[in-house]
């Protein structure tokens, strides 16, 4: 027997009422994006927050969402796929099945068929007070582990490179989303207007994979995005031609700054021209800044020996450069400096892609990472900089604990890999997760990089489920709509 229909039910079947109550609903559904966007909805408890950023002075500091525990941020970023197995992981079950089959394991990854269980080409020893074993494959930064606070838990998302950067820089693996230094400074700005708040100093051999998305500002205003230079590229056009005398480069400057602020004056809402003036300011203030700041001759002989600046090895006494560089931007208050160790896919020659001759290629990045990267960080040790300095070193995925079918190289791994944290508000000497016995796959407080740069903004003092932007009718986030802070890092 067939129920009657209700009255609200013989309304819908009606074309014409139909059509009527779309349209009404659509209309409130177009309103309420309108005033999201103006701000002027009724914000739920524990809403978005959006800093108010005044356009004229966009890098002017801005107080966190709550105390934080770290004021600025140095991310070591070793494109390209460090292996934990080789390095921070220790796993003595490689030792005992080292050559045979993997059990369970898929015929080919991501790069090709698999081959044989390896175990560690370096060596581990226990290191400092806590005997925690790490490889001789960095030496110089195995001395620092009573200092090191490790995740050895973590996941990705994808294993190609560019997505992978893109989704431990951004939070996505697509383009077009700020950066974790572009979201700190929007929300944060900086303490030194005399540069930029953010500086990315990529390797000397080159650009990461996934190239500027790593420092990128995406929808956010692109005042925030980074500042690309290194030691031995600092920003261009910093002085002005030999032809142009001083006086009339400052008479050009004095004019340009008057017709700025005449245009300004007859377009006061226009926040696209004040951002744009505010930058051509930031510059012309680099212009004085900048020189100085990269004047290494500064450094002491000791200093620059215990960088390695002065190696035979030209390539890392360029690295070592960038991690003074690094140093020196730090203690001029600069919010975020990312300092990038490997450039672009190159078969293992440029980054620590080491799909084959992994003994060569890790052999040689670490030969040009571990000092000058270690000499860095007890610098800002001994200079009392990791009192307010958050230092993470990452890498976008790890490497599998069984060779690929040539023998010499490690394919891809994103089910487990380690990355370390060290300096403000961590806890020092300590380990947390765990990957299987093999190193294969997280089993012990699996992480995800939305928890870890989750946990990176806590220490910042924001809150990564409140900061936010909103664009294309969406409030945007870091973490999107994942990601839990790892509180057990937490000193």
């Amino acid at each position: 027997m067939n129920s009657p229909t209700s009255l609200k039910g013989l309304r819908l079947l009606n074309r014409r009422a139909f059509l009527s109550d779309l349209g009404v609903s659509a209309g409130g559904l177009a309103l309420a994006q309108l005033l999201a966007r103006e701000d002027l909805l009724a914000a739920p408890a524990g809403g978005p927050i959006r800093p108010t950023i005044d356009s004229t002075r966009p890098f002017a500091a801005r107080a966190p969402h709550f105390r934080a525990q770290a004021e600025q941020v140095l991310i070591i970023f070793c494109a390209g796929a460090v292996s934990h197995v080789d390095s921070w992981d220790y796993k003595p079950e490689l030792f005992k099945h080292h050559g045979q089959t993997p059990p369970n394991a898929p015929k080919v990854t991501f790069q090709g068929p698999i081959g044989n269980l390896a175990k560690p080409f370096w060596n581990f020893q226990p290191r400092g007070q806590t005997g925690k074993m790490v490889s001789d494959l960095f030496p110089h930064l195995a001395e620092l582990t009573d200092d090191i606070c490790f995740v050895h838990s973590l996941t990705g998302k994808n294993s190609a490179h560019t997505q992978a950067e893109n989704f431990l820089s951004t939070g996505f693996t697509f383009e077009g989303y700020p950066s974790l230094g572009a979201w700190t400074t929007y929300a944060l700005g900086t303490a030194n207007e005399n540069l930029p708040s953010f500086v990315a100093i990529a390797d000397p051999r080159g650009r990461p994979q996934a190239g500027p998305n790593n420092w990128g500002s995406g929808f956010l205003p692109a005042a925030f995005q980074g500042t690309a230079f290194s030691a031995a590229e600092p920003p261009r056009n910093l002085t002005a031609p030999m032809s142009v005398q001083p006086s009339a480069n400052r008479a050009t400057v004095d004019l340009l700054a008057k017709l700025n602020d005449e245009h300004l004056a007859r377009f006061p809402g226009d926040t696209d021209l004040s951002a744009r003036i505010s930058s051509y300011e930031l510059a012309g203030r680099m212009q004085m800044s900048i020189p100085s700041l990269g004047d290494l001759s500064q450094e002491s002989p000791a200093t620059l020996a215990a960088y390695g600046a002065n190696s035979a090895n030209t390539i890392k006494a360029e690295y070592a450069r960038n991690c003074l560089l690094a140093r020196r931007l730090l203690e001029q208050g600069v919010r975020v400096v990312q300092l990038f160790n490997g450039a672009y896919a190159s078969g293992g020659k440029l980054n620590w892609d080491s799909h084959a001759e992994i003994v060569q290629s890790h052999g040689t990045h670490a030969e040009i990472l571990d000092q000058p990267t270690a000499a860095l960080l007890r610098d800002l040790k001994q200079r009392g900089q990791l009192d307010q300095t958050l230092v993470v070193w990452c890498t976008e995925f790890g490497r599998l604990p069984f060779m690929q079918a040539n023998g010499t190289g490690r394919d891809h791994n994103i089910e487990g890999f380690t990355c370390w944290m060290m300096g403000a508000g961590v806890k020092p000497g300590f380990s947390y997760g765990a990957t299987d016995e093999l190193g294969w796959k997280a089993v012990e407080n699996a992480a995800t990089l939305y928890d870890f740069n989750a946990t990176i903004l806590h220490l910042l003092g924001l809150d990564h489920q409140r900061l936010s932007y909103y664009f294309n009718g969406t409030e945007r986030r870091l973490t999107d709509v994942h990601g839990q802070v790892i509180h057990d890092l937490l000193a």
